[in-house]
């Protein structure tokens, strides 16, 4: 299907269409950058701005100007108004698949959203982050640069992260604290409550692995790999 490209919005050059989006009005979409298929980019956003990094160039992209890894956007996004995702530093800014970003979000340079991922209104992510897929992010959060957050953790509004926060916990406050493990996640994947007990203590910090459970597949194989990240750079 064709994309929808209101007439006041500005693609530059170097930036790559899948099919089926949808881009507002005064949206300002600079290169390089990729998007996918069956995205809705609401008005006013900004996508591929320059890096807010003292070195960094900054390129008048809506005027055909591009340069740096740019940014990359998945498949059925909902990107909402007055989201601005920057362009990336050393490596692209990269929004996975089925994220939904709302209104005035902003999701700096270098950082990696995975698939699922909720950022809602006013939350700021600095440099460098990686937000795991499911992951949710409350009301007003602010995230420190190079923090990474776990798969399908819960960040209640108005935090202040500061540190790596765990996979499927809730964390809320200033500064962020864990204060539980989001068993609503882990139920809506699959897990019984005798897994999620079997979990909890690798959740929370307190056990280095999880102890045995009978997990999805699925599930099972991102707590692994959430286990193997090693350490944050």
């Amino acid at each position: 299907m064709a994309n929808r490209i209101h007439p006041t919005a500005i693609i530059g050059a170097e930036v790559d269409l899948g099919d089926d989006n949808v881009i507002g009005p005064y949206t300002v979409i600079a290169g390089p950058c990729r998007i996918g298929d069956g995205n809705y980019i609401g008005p006013h956003v900004s996508l591929g701005g320059p890096a807010e990094y003292l070195g960094a160039d900054h390129l008048a992209g809506w005027d055909g100007e591009t340069g740096g890894p740019g940014v990359v956007i998945g498949d059925r996004n909902r990107i909402r108004e007055f989201v601005t995702v920057n362009q990336g530093v050393t490596e692209p800014t990269t929004v996975g698949d089925d994220c939904y970003l709302m209104g005035r979000a902003h999701v700096a340079h270098d950082c990696r959203l995975d698939d699922g991922v909720i950022v809602t209104s006013a939350v700021q992510i600095a440099g460098h982050c990686h937000v795991w897929s499911g992951a949710n992010l409350g009301l007003g959060t602010v995230v420190h640069q190079r923090v990474r957050i776990g798969p399908g953790a819960m960040v209640g509004m108005g935090s202040a992260v500061r540190k790596e926060v765990g996979a499927f916990t809730i964390t809320v406050g200033n500064p962020a604290r864990t204060t539980g493990v989001n068993t609503i996640g882990l139920q809506r994947r699959g897990c019984s409550e005798e897994s999620i007990a079997a979990l909890t203590g690798f959740l929370t910090g307190n056990d280095a692995e999880p102890a045995a459970a009978d997990l999805p597949e699925e599930l099972a194989a991102l707590l692994k790999a959430w286990a193997d990240r090693g350490p944050q750079h």
